[in-house]
């Protein structure tokens, strides 16, 4: 199935590839498109609604559903989620302390002791890991800070983390802290990697490279993200963390926007460690219980060491879950950590956090990464072509609406389209899109981030959404030009690039 666009404006292929009638065919075509029913699509009226609506355990919509784009900020509710939470409560009500060691012949969970464990089997295969190299705990902040604490291990010589400018808030305060809590002066320790050209939003590898190159000999740590929140930028993790090995540094990825959007080989690729959400794509709940990774490299654990009074294992913030599961319940105080991530845990993680998270990972074992990948890219690619036309690519400087900030090329981009509109237009059109029942979110001043996620969303949501999304953006530009406001019509001339958002 291809969605390439043709190039014969007056053909009648060229007519087809526009219509709804196409999309819908490529809908038809989709090997993935069983995997929308198992996700709860908020209606529109659900979304106008200023009480609670109990969503139906039925398969069949029996209102119009949202066009609902906003999985790269928190995925739709699979179905089986309530399903199981409930398992797992009826386990607690009948069990109560018994459940952590009693599994049932008709549940499918896992005893409460063994269900992080569980669980990281199964997101393992979503970052290209191996087992032993994953662990489900804690909430992404808390696991940068874990991981900065073990491997940020400033010297005299090499105290310098790097980062984007355009760091995710949280992720710049963690480095920020992290630096301070050594004493060290962030205005020094803190390289920003800002993009080359300030007229543009992304940052190249080439750039990025070169930055390291420039701080390699007074460099601790660099801390990059997969996928850039913003501008959906996705970085060359393979080429990059290679890079930083070349010169012995020690590297970290943010996959919050990654995990679940693309088929990262954090084994393969070498990666130091890593940290995620599981809310957004992989579909989990608010604030769900997050994830880490450890290369294998880092996580051996020598026994005889440790009870000869020596190391033995990676220095970190230990807590009793990371110990030894031999030995867990012996209450000692001599810390054995378990081999792997899985000796990063501190306390034992929330069963019921962790049950939601694998209602979704359940879905993900359906298919596999590289599929959802190779959707999300023909998804994205149908997305960008529809919206072309009324881009900075358009014919005329009188119809362009907005710019399309995220690379066209999609090894360089996940799911998500960040779409820069004209001036002055984005809070007029962000109303007339959630009037109309279509689910995006806005990053102040002038940027809709969309993305359509390959597991529920389809082609002909595509559609329908450029054209509503096309019309808001005309309309309200028409309307600011009639009142006498002073906005332009072509990006070019308005255009500040990242400072507008630093």
């Amino acid at each position: 199935m291809t969605t390439v666009q043709p190039t014969a404006k007056d053909s009648d292929i060229y007519k087809k590839y526009w219509s709804r009638a196409y999309a819908e065919s490529l809908d038809e075509q989709d090997s993935l498109k069983h995997l929308r029913r198992e996700f709860i699509i908020p209606s529109k009226s659900d979304l106008k609604s200023t009480t609670l609506v109990k969503p139906s355990t039925s398969n069949e919509q029996t209102c119009e559903p949202c066009i609902y784009f906003c999985g790269n900020s928190l995925g739709l509710q699979p179905r089986r989620t309530a399903e199981r939470i409930s398992s797992h409560l009826s386990a607690w009500a009948s069990k109560g302390v018994m459940g952590h060691f009693v599994e049932h012949e008709d549940s499918v969970l896992p005893a409460f002791v063994n269900i992080d464990d569980v669980v990281a089997e199964k997101m393992a295969p979503l970052v290209g890991a191996s087992k032993s190299e994953v662990a489900v705990m804690e909430t992404l902040t808390a696991n940068l800070h874990l991981l900065m604490a073990s491997f940020y291990r400033p010297t005299k010589e090499r105290y310098k983390i790097i980062l984007e400018s355009k760091a995710f808030p949280s992720d710049h305060y963690a480095v920020e802290s992290q630096i301070r809590h050594h004493n060290l002066d962030p205005l020094h320790a803190m390289v920003l990697i800002e993009p080359a050209d300030a007229k543009t939003s992304t940052i190249s590898t080439s750039h990025i490279l070169s930055t390291i190159d420039e701080h390699a000999s007074s460099t601790a740590l660099i801390l990059l993200p997969g996928i850039q929140y913003y501008t959906g930028q996705y970085l060359d993790i393979k080429r990059i963390t290679a890079h930083a090995h070349s010169h012995g540094l020690i590297i970290g990825w943010d996959l919050a926007h990654a995990v679940g959007n693309v088929d990262v080989q954090l084994h393969d690729w070498g990666a130091d460690f890593a940290a995620w959400c599981n809310y957004k794509y992989v579909n989990s709940g608010p604030g769900a219980i997050a994830g880490l990774f450890i290369h294998e490299k880092h996580g051996h654990v020598n026994t005889a060491a440790i009870r000869d009074n020596k190391q033995g294992f990676r220095p970190r913030l230990s807590g009793w879950w990371g110990g030894s599961r031999a030995s867990k319940f012996e209450m000692g105080n001599h810390f054995i950590p378990i081999p792997g991530a899985a000796g990063f845990q501190l306390g034992n993680p929330s069963a019921l956090a962790v049950t939601a998270l694998l209602a979704s990972l359940e879905i993900f074992a359906l298919t596999s990464m590289s599929a959802i990948r190779a959707k999300s890219i023909m998804l994205t690619r149908y997305l960008e072509d529809l919206l072309a036309p009324f881009s900075e690519n358009a014919e005329k400087d009188d119809i362009r609406l907005f710019k399309i900030i995220t690379p066209s090329n999609p090894a360089e981009r996940g799911a998500q389209l960040s779409l820069q509109l004209n001036p002055g237009l984005l809070e007029g059109v962000m109303k007339l899109l959630a009037d109309a029942g279509l689910v995006v979110d806005e990053r102040k001043p002038d940027v809709i981030r969309v993305a359509p996620a390959p597991l529920y969303n389809t082609y002909a949501e595509v559609w329908d959404f450029v054209r509503v999304f096309r019309s808001a953006c005309q309309r309200i530009q028409t309307e600011q030009r009639a009142s006498g406001k002073n906005v332009s019509a072509s990006l070019g001339n308005d255009q500040k690039g990242w400072s507008l958002v630093k």
